[in-house]
């Protein structure tokens, strides 16, 4: 097209030469010759920009799509989230009878009485009495005042011996050593530091704001070593009672003294009359376990897998939970070797096998725990030794592992009462992990025993679904539980 005009040009031009009356069309056939030039660069200009704009289009949706991703994933420290199951929930379970009953109500400590003398509608005397409803209200008392005791000691004279004679005041169950506070605020403070673990300004708060009771931030602390130093023969009966346990559980984590890296030891114990014990201890070695179980507990030790528990000589039971966690990673980590998985699935059956052995067989007799636990130890044998001499395997070093505690990983289908797992020692180690987190230790090897001193009975009387105040409170007004708190050494 734009040729036909060029050659309509060249023809108008001789048609001007030859007509004059032409020019005038000539000259606007020319503008828009030079018009349709422009508008052909400009056109050109336009598609290069439209090609650069594309490509930094697509540069900036790349980038957008990989900062989506940063966000979508977790970062590193972040546990991922489990993926739903594919196979539909099972239907939840009846809840039993046992559980199907309405809220208890208390003890009335104050009846009130509501009653109309005459007809509301008439203004008729009522009378006759019956019962129509109950409502309960329950509200706690006024914050009671403090009881300041003051103990006059009076001297007398003996005009035959020519003596003045006082009694000798003997305070033991009322108060702790030559101090000022009563067993009950130091058993409410014990209660606070260690049980709602409330740190040491907040105790000051509570006590000034609902007893107006003013006490300096070193005079708790004090009263709270008090307290650990007069508990101390009970701090000692739970340790004597986790060594006696035929079951002790076992585990340790870190533990900062004086901004010094140690740990701290927790055994821990089942059944009715349950243990919570903690020890401090700058070394995680083998020493440790010795000290402290080695020659006095002969019952069986629940642990993990960590060396440190190898001196123990007794029967042992390892933590399964901490075996299966680490088939499942070696799991995730070899997903696509058919090899492995089928390894995996093998040691994880044998677990399987006996939780349901031991779920259908209400109460073994001796003679069939032992003959299964052969069994079990007979194919886990055998699954050790596929790889443990295969040291490029990816099951090598787990294989080992059932090769070296071969003996220690099926005593719970032996021992009634024995658990599999090491869960015991896990949760009643969380509690001083939350105070590691909150504080980041002690200051001073006595912060130390005091604050395990005392963690091992309130965590003890918890377990044991008691009241900690109260027992704490027992324990320190008993006057025979302990010798006189004078004579106890102030350090």
């Amino acid at each position: 097209m734009d040729d036909d005009f060029d050659m309509t040009l060249m023809s108008n031009r001789v048609s001007v030469q030859t007509c004059p009356g032409s020019a005038l069309w000539y000259t606007a056939a020319m503008t828009l010759a030079a018009e349709n030039e422009r508008l052909r660069a400009e056109n050109a200009d336009l598609r290069h920009l439209v090609a650069q704009l594309q490509q930094q289009l697509a540069a900036a949706q790349q980038c957008i799509s990989e900062l989506e991703q940063q966000h979508t994933d977790p970062p590193p420290f972040v546990k991922p989230n489990r993926a739903k199951p594919t196979q539909p929930k099972h239907l939840r379970k009846k809840r039993a009878s046992v559980h199907n009953r309405g809220r208890r109500r208390m003890t009335p400590t104050r009846c009130v009485e509501h009653a109309l003398d005459r007809c509301p509608t008439c203004d008729y005397q009522l009378q006759g009495h019956s019962l129509d409803y109950t409502r309960e209200v329950i509200e706690v008392p006024e914050p009671q005042p403090l009881e300041v005791v003051e103990h006059w000691v009076i001297k007398r004279f003996c005009p035959h011996c020519r003596r003045w004679h006082s009694p000798k005041l003997d305070l033991r169950g009322q108060v702790l050593g030559q101090g000022r506070i009563g067993v009950r605020i130091a058993s409410l403070i014990a209660y606070l530091r260690n049980t709602m673990r409330l740190p040491i300004r907040r105790i000051q708060t509570y006590l000034h704001t609902l007893h107006l009771l003013v006490l300096s931030a070193g005079e708790i602390v004090e009263l709270l070593h008090q307290v650990r130093r007069a508990l101390h023969p009970a701090i000692e009966g739970l340790k004597q009672r986790a060594r006696e346990s035929p079951i002790l559980h076992g585990d340790e984590t870190s533990w900062r003294q004086d901004g010094e890296n140690g740990y701290i030891w927790a055994f821990s114990t089942p059944g009715e009359a349950r243990v919570r014990y903690y020890e401090y201890d700058h070394s995680r070695g083998q020493a440790v376990v010795k000290r402290i179980l080695a020659g006095r507990f002969h019952g069986h030790l629940v642990s993990d897998f960590y060396c440190g528990y190898n001196e123990y000589a007794g029967k042992h039971q390892r933590c399964w939970t901490h075996l299966l966690r680490d088939l499942h990673e070696l799991k995730a980590a070899q997903g696509e070797d058919t090899e492995v998985a089928a390894w995996v699935q093998a040691v994880r059956t044998l677990y399987d096998e006996a939780q349901v052995w031991l779920a259908a067989e209400m109460q073994p007799r001796q003679a069939a725990r032992e003959g299964k636990y052969v069994e079990l130890t007979s194919r886990a044998h055998t699954l050790g030794l596929a790889y443990a001499k295969a040291y490029q395997h990816p099951c090598c070093a787990l294989a080992k592992r059932l090769l070296r505690h071969e003996d220690e990983v099926f005593q719970f289908v032996l021992v009634e009462g024995l658990s599999a797992d090491n869960n015991l020692a896990e949760r009643s180690i969380r509690p001083l992990v939350v105070m590691r987190k909150i504080s980041g230790g002690s200051r001073s090897e006595e912060g130390t025993k005091t604050r395990l001193g005392l963690a091992s009975l309130f965590e003890t009387w918890q377990a044991r679904k008691l009241n900690p105040f109260v027992e704490c409170l027992k324990e320190l007004s008993h006057p025979t539980a302990f010798p006189s708190q004078s004579s106890l050494p102030q350090t």
